[in-house]
Formats: structure tokens, sequence, C-alpha cells
């Protein structure tokens, strides 16, 4: 199944966090906190302005992004955990 998201939402696939500290101690995968970054997946069109013309996103798919600790809704698309988020829930792309 492809999923392709609709006028200004994006998919994400988070990326995996360190399973270790820096002083060397390994995380156990319960104490673990979802990374808030990702890389997008997918990008919907854009979204449209009151004349309905297409406001253009600002980011694109192969972007690595940073978000918001609680955004976007959880997806199972091929077995794959995803996120999908408007793109107003991303904080910024990393470069």
């Amino acid at each position: 199944m492809a999923l392709k998201p609709l006028h200004d939402r994006v998919l994400v696939r988070r990326t995996e966090s360190d399973e270790k500290t820096a002083g060397g101690l390994i995380i156990p995968e319960s104490a673990k906190e979802k990374p808030a970054e990702g890389v997008i997946v997918a990008a919907g069109a854009g979204a449209r302005d009151d004349k309905g013309g297409r406001i253009a996103l600002d980011v694109a798919e192969g972007d690595k992004v940073l978000f918001g600790k609680w955004s976007g809704t959880e997806v199972s698309v091929n077995g794959e955990e995803l996120l999908m988020m408007k793109e107003s829930d991303i904080m910024g792309i990393i470069e």
C-alpha cells in the first residue's frame, strides 16, 4: 500500500535514537524517548490559498527534519510505523 499525503501534510519516518549515553551506558527500550527527528518520506502538493492557488511546501522528500515531541499521528504503512503531520508541525530542516 502506498500513502500520498494531501494538501500541506507530510509523511515522516522517525530516525533511530542512540542506544548508549555519552558515558557508555546502554539505554533500555522502555526508557528511550521517541526521537523528534525524522526523514520526510512523502509530501503533499501544498495547501490552497483564498484564490485557489497552491502554496508550495518548504520541505521535500528526503529532508531531515525536527518536529515537536507530540506532533503528528502514527500510521502504519506496509508494517512500518510512520508519522503523518502538517508542515506547520515541523520546526526546521536539519542540514
